[in-house]
């Protein structure tokens, strides 16, 4: 267990698989579910990136799907927008563009 404290500090972003590798380096042949178990014991996680998933306001109104239902048959009939910013070496720019859902032109 202390090599494991030491190797944490060391490399604090290793999960269980890369934990057991590093310990299979030094010597120590052990599995990764009982690394996985031993680092439990210790407390001890990777450091990693969480998702960065927005969090809808409760306060926010829910705007209802317009085209629930609807049979595109005829070109005009839906059109759809979105807006891009796109870094440039200078500065940016950003894109704007139009589809049309029915025969998908831009």
């Amino acid at each position: 267990m202390r090599c494991i404290d030491e190797l944490h500090m060391q490399y604090p972003f290793a999960g269980s698989r890369m934990m057991r590798d590093l310990l299979n380096r030094q010597g120590h042949h052990i599995g990764r579910r009982h690394t996985r178990t031993l680092m439990k014991k210790m407390g001890i996680q990777a450091l990693y990136c969480k998702p960065n998933l927005s969090q809808a306001n409760q306060a926010h109104r829910k705007y209802p799907y317009l085209l629930k239902g609807l049979a595109i048959q005829r070109s005009n009939q839906v059109w759809s927008t979105d807006i891009t910013y796109i870094p440039m070496a200078k500065g940016f720019v950003y894109l704007c563009a139009v589809i049309d859902w029915h025969s998908r032109k831009v």
